[in-house]
C-alpha cells in the first residue's frame, strides 16, 4: 500500500508542477453531485482495506478506496452499523473517502448525526504532497483544530482523504415502522411536538400526506412508543427506509431536485412542486420540473434555511450555483481554507463553489 500512497504523492506534485487540476474519484457514485467535474482522474479504489477495527471500542479505520459495502458487511458481523446511514450509491460504488468526502447522510442522521459528528480522525494528502494527521482513533480526542471533521462534505476541494477513523453504534436491537394518514402543516406539528418527549423515533418521512415513523431501540421502549403513539403499522419498514436512504424510492425519479435544509419547526413551504419531508422537518425535498431558483433560496433564505440544487436534469449551462450562495465572510474563510490545504488550486476545481 505504501507504493499506491507514493503513487498519489508524485502525480500530487505533477499536478503542482503544471497547475493541472487533479479530479478525485472513489466508485464515481456520486459524480453528478455537485458542480461541473475537472481534471485528470485520479483514481483512490486501489488503496483499500480495513486499517483497525475493534468492536469493543466502537471504531473502525479505514484507507479511502474500502468499498462502503465491505465496511459494513463487517460491521454487521459484529452487530453493529455506521448510524448516519450513508446513502449507498450505484452497485457498491461507495468508497468510504468518497462517503466522508460527500458529507451525505440518510434517514437517521437526525436521531444519531451527520457523517461530521462520526469522524475521530483523518489522513490528507495537501496540495503540497504533505501527509497530513489530524484527530485519533478515540472518542474523547479534542486536542487542536477538529479539521477532520471539516473534511466531511469538502468534495474532495481540500485534499485527497487517504484514511478515516470512525466511530460506529451497535444496531438496535428492535426497530419497527408505523404510518399516519395527514397533511403537511400536522404531519411537522406533531414531529416538533414528538421531538421533545422521549419516544425512540429514529427516522421520519413526510410524503404524499403520509407520515412515516421508524422507531428503534429496546424492545419496551418501542413498544411503549407503540401504544403511545397509535399508528398503523408498516410490513415492509426495512425497505422503505432503504429505499429513502440509497435515494431509490420513485419520488427521487425524474425532474430537478432541490435539498432545503431548515429550522424543523419553520413551517409549510409553499412552493411551487412535490416535497418530500426529512428529519423532522429539517430536511424537505423539492422536485420540479423547472424551478425559480432565485424565488425557491429567498423563501427558503427567509425562514432560516438554505437550499441546494442537489440535481438536475442536465448539465449547468447557466452559471447556476448549485450550492446556496455564501455570506461574503464565509466565502472568504472558505478561500483561505482552500488556499491553506491546497495553494495551485489542483483538487476539484469548482466542485462546490
Amino acid at each position: 500500500m505504501q507504493s499506491i500512497l507514493a503513487g498519489f504523492i508524485e502525480r500530487i506534485h505533477a499536478a503542482t508542477a503544471r497547475k493541472s487540476p487533479l479530479r478525485l474519484r472513489g466508485g464515481g457514485s456520486k459524480d453528478w453531485y455537485g458542480q461541473g467535474l475537472q481534471g485528470e482522474v485520479l483514481d483512490t479504489r486501489a488503496y483499500t482495506g480495513v486499517v483497525d477495527y475493534e468492536p469493543t471500542e466502537l471504531v473502525i479505520t479505514a484507507r479511502c478506496g474500502t468499498p462502503l459495502a465491505e465496511i459494513e458487511a463487517l460491521l454487521a458481523q459484529h452487530g453493529q452499523m455506521l448510524a448516519f446511514e450513508p446513502p449507498r450509491f450505484g452497485q457498491g460504488g461507495s468508497t468510504i473517502g468518497g462517503v466522508v468526502a460527500a458529507g451525505l447522510s440518510g434517514p437517521r442522521r437526525a436521531s444519531a448525526g451527520a457523517v461530521r459528528d462520526f469522524v475521530l480522525g483523518a489522513q490528507l494528502l495537501d496540495g503540497r504532497g504533505e501527509v497530513l494527521n489530524f484527530g485519533g482513533q478515540v472518542m474523547k480526542n479534542v486536542a487542536g483544530y477538529d479539521v477532520s471533521r471539516l473534511l466531511a462534505g469538502s468534495l474532495g476541494t481540500l485534499g485527497l482523504i487517504t484514511q478515516v477513523s470512525l466511530k460506529v453504534l451497535p444496531l438496535p436491537p428492535c426497530e419497527t415502522s408505523i404510518r399516519f394518514e395527514m397533511d403537511e402543516i400536522s404531519a411537522l406539528r406533531y414531529l416538533n411536538e414528538w421531538a421533545g418527549q422521549p419516544l425512540p423515533i429514529s427516522a421520519s418521512s413526510w410524503h404524499r400526506d403520509r407520515l412515516t415513523l421508524r422507531l428503534s431501540g429496546a424492545e419496551a421502549a418501542v413498544q411503549a412508543a407503540l401504544r403511545r403513539l397509535g399508528g398503523a403499522p408498516l410490513d415492509d419498514g426495512a425497505a422503505f427506509w432503504a429505499a429513502l436512504r440509497d435515494q431509490t424510492h420513485d419520488y427521487f425519479n425524474g425532474g430537478a431536485l432541490w435539498r432545503l435544509s431548515l429550522p424543523p419547526a419553520a413551517s409549510a413551504q409553499v412552493l411551487r412542486g412535490e416535497q418530500l419531508i426529512e428529519w423532522g422537518g429539517a430536511q424537505r425535498w423539492l422536485k420540479v420540473a423547472d424551478g425559480d431558483a432565485g424565488g425557491i433560496r429567498r423563501s427558503v433564505a427567509a425562514a432560516g434555511g438554505h437550499a441546494t440544487l442537489y440535481r438536475r436534469d442536465a448539465a449547468p449551462q447557466d452559471g447556476l450555483s448549485v450550492f446556496h450562495p455564501l455570506q461574503p465572510a464565509l466565502a472568504r474563510i472558505h478561500e483561505r481554507l482552500k488556499l491553506a490545504f491546497d495553494p495551485a488550486g489542483i483538487f476539484n476545481p469548482g466542485r462546490m463553489y
